[in-house]
């Protein structure tokens, strides 16, 4: 298989997609945020000193997604023309679990932002949370759907 990020001298670069048919992209990734459960509990109620934290994690995970390109060294600037990220608090397994579907019209996908969108939510929770909970975990972050360009649709069994 060749990688399409290894120019002619094996250095990494940036691909070309000027050719490639601007299509309508869709990606879903998860995640998840393990905490212990008195954490979630303030988390659900909103006594955590710094705020709301879903509020802020939500706002993080859509600037994360727009500014992916930033972080990411071979990731495409790309106009997001949506981006949505949802919580459920899993109260059973002291969890939060993040969603993030972003959206474009481009020509390429937009798998990259929405697992940084995850992540960077997900990481926003530690920090407001970490006063009270070190032992946070955050863990299964993953692709779960993705649709438009050649490829088609992926969908990965959960």
């Amino acid at each position: 298989m060749d990688l399409t990020h290894i120019n002619e001298e094996g250095r990494a670069r940036m691909v070309d997609v000027s050719e490639k048919e601007a299509t309508k992209r869709e990606a879903v990734a998860i995640g998840s945020i393990y905490m212990k459960e008195e954490t979630l509990k303030r988390v659900h109620e909103g006594t955590i000193k710094k705020g709301d934290v879903l509020a802020v994690a939500q706002v993080a995970g859509i600037m994360a997604a727009k500014n992916t390109s930033h972080l990411i060294p071979m990731c495409h600037p790309i106009m997001t023309t949506g981006c949505d990220i949802s919580f459920k608090l899993d109260f059973d397994n002291s969890k939060i679990d993040i969603k993030a579907t972003v959206k474009t019209i481009g020509q390429t996908g937009v798998e990259m932002e929405a697992l940084t969108a995850v992540s960077v939510a997900a990481l926003t929770i530690y920090d407001m949370c970490k006063a009270i909970d070190r032992d946070m975990v955050i863990s299964d972050v993953m692709l779960v759907r993705k649709s438009g360009g050649k490829s088609g649709i992926y969908e990965r069994e959960v």
